[in-house]
């Protein structure tokens, strides 16, 4: 857009002033095109003479004047520029620029803001990937949505995603699940049972364990715990999956952890670490060198038991995200992983792996709150918030907006009562209100019989106030907004994104009448308003919320 004209520009500029023996070409492609800071400062700024001057050995601002002359003859973007500081250019663009930002909107409409920076390369984001065990709390639900954002952004940037889950069937855990419901059966039956001391108390078992005496009765009393397990898995897993598709998650893929063992591929790995004398035996354990690739400590593989560490089955699922072809894997994972990934990323390495194609995004876990209050979450116990629960409190589209407010590393505050809250406190009912009202004010228009013109029948350059200016430099930066969101995997640049814009448009529309008495500035703000609903649907679209005609 706007932002990367004014680039191309500079970057003109900067070949010219090598053609000219002003500079090297040292500098090429380590400077940058920016929004200042602070206001006053141009509408970008460049620090090129800056980079310049660091290759050059010489004077910023000397390089700053050269640079200035260069852009000077440019009449077609700027106004002016002007040195600043030690050495940067500020730039202000001539007003009527800002208004070229409603062809492309018009023109391409939801497809604004898409483009195929990604270059078709092939992208796995694993998320979710929670143990069968239960249904998904609210820290699962942050999990889904980070991931699910994440993908959407990726395949808007011209990548081919794939979603995919890591189904967690295998292991201990999943013995203590079957035991779990094989109690809870007997006991409905009356039969002597024993409880597993760490075993899940969850009422969904008694569901699960009603549910198989209304339909085959007392035929289980003595059938194997595999039967169980089964049988839990899959009604927790059934249950996950609906949970997931209310909130507007499906995925691709899912990958089995059974099979890992089934294939060999755990014992794969191990013999290619023997093979590569990475292993040894010590208290009847096998432990991997880890500390050969810059851990602190080795680590064990296969307990004494004879039972892998969860380490050993993660670095083999990881080998086959390489073998299956793709080009840059994303793991989305709760901050309680934290001491794993420096293994698994040890693991890739040791089998020859390029370990720098894949990123392990870990967030921070979800506190909610209740009339102020903390409301206490234990999986085991069962006293927990489940995403369905929450969804019904709050709806899809607060959670989601919600769960995406926040820099994945930062702790999640989750206010239950400013979720449902109908006012402007509320942010995702104050973006999706301003939409609302910009399909009002189309609605307004017919009702007076005032169609919105052809964008090539107005005259913009009647979008004089300060308002105007700001929704069209703000719409303007939305595909650069979505390039770097999903380039820095931050979904919530995007809410920030939106939440600015929605402000803007509410501050013009408390200051200013669309439908006026003065045809040409109706027909210019009418235009505007149709633009800014276009970039907000398509904002609320990417991050997965609904774009309302009505609140």
């Amino acid at each position: 857009m706007i932002r990367s004209q004014l680039k191309e520009l500079v970057d003109n500029c900067f070949n010219r002033g090598v053609q000219q023996g002003f500079w090297t070409d040292a500098g090429a492609g380590l400077y940058n095109v920016e929004v200042p800071r602070h206001e006053g400062q141009g509408d970008y700024a460049t620090n090129l003479a800056l980079v310049v001057a660091g290759k050059e050995k010489c004077n910023p601002r000397e390089v700053a004047g050269r640079l200035v002359e260069l852009l000077n003859g440019d009449d077609s973007l700027l106004e002016k520029v002007e040195i600043a500081g030690p050495g940067f250019v500020n730039l202000f663009l001539k007003p009527a620029v800002w208004s070229t930002v409603l062809a492309p909107i018009d023109k391409q409409g939801e497809q604004f803001g898409l483009s195929d920076i990604g270059n078709n390369m092939k992208v796995m984001v694993e998320f979710v990937s929670a143990n069968p065990t239960g249904p998904l709390s609210v820290g699962h639900g942050r999990n889904a949505i980070l991931g699910d954002t994440i993908a959407r952004l990726l395949a808007a940037t011209g990548h081919n995603v794939t979603r995919e889950y890591y189904f967690n069937d295998a292991g201990r855990q999943m013995r203590v699940l079957g035991a779990s419901l094989q109690a809870r059966y007997r006991e409905l039956l009356g039969l002597e049972n024993e409880f597993p001391e760490d075993g899940y108390q969850g009422d969904y078992l008694y569901d699960i364990a009603r549910a198989m005496v209304e339909d085959i009765g007392d035929t289980l009393q003595d059938a194997e715990l595999d039967l169980f397990r089964r049988r839990a898995q899959d009604a927790i897993f059934a249950d996950i999956d609906a949970t997931l598709k209310r909130i507007g998650i499906t995925f691709d893929s899912y990958f089995n952890e059974h099979t890992l063992y089934e294939d060999g591929l755990i014992d794969d790995v191990v013999s290619e670490f023997k093979t590569k004398g990475l292993v040894y035996e010590k208290d009847n354990a096998t432990w991997f060198k880890s500390t050969e690739f810059g851990q602190e400590k080795d680590r064990v593989i296969i307990k004494s038991t004879g039972e892998p560490t969860y380490r050993l089955p993660d670095i083999a699922y990881h080998r086959e995200k390489f073998r299956r072809g793709f080009e840059w894997m994303i793991d989305i994972f709760g901050a309680d992983h934290i001491a794993t990934v420096p293994d698994v990323m040890a693991g890739i390495e040791a089998l020859g792996y390029d370990n720098s194609k894949v990123t392990v995004i870990l967030h921070q876990f979800v506190t909610l709150l209740r009339d102020g209050k903390q409301v206490k979450m234990s999986t085991r116990k069962a006293t927990f918030v489940t995403v369905d629960e929450l969804v019904d409190e709050v709806g899809t589209d607060a959670l989601r907006f919600f769960f995406l407010m926040r820099k994945p590393d930062s702790q999640l505050e989750f206010d239950l009562e400013l979720a449902t809250a109908q006012s402007q406190e509320n942010p995702v009912y104050y973006v999706q209100y301003g939409h609302a009202r910009l399909c009002s004010i189309e609605r307004m228009a017919a009702e007076k019989g005032v169609a919105i013109p052809e964008l090539a029948d107005v005259d913009l350059s009647s979008l004089l106030e300060q308002e105007e200016y700001q929704l069209l430099k703000t719409l303007a930066d939305y595909p650069e907004m979505v390039a770097a969101a999903a380039r820095d995997l931050a979904p919530h640049r995007v809410i920030f994104y939106l939440m600015e814009l929605a402000g803007i448009f509410h501050s013009f529309y408390n200051k200013h009448k669309v439908i006026t008495d003065d045809a040409q500035l109706t027909g210019a703000r009418l235009r505007l308003c149709k633009g800014v609903k276009t970039v907000l649907a398509n904002g609320l679209d990417l991050v997965g919320l609904n774009a309302p005609d009505k609140l």
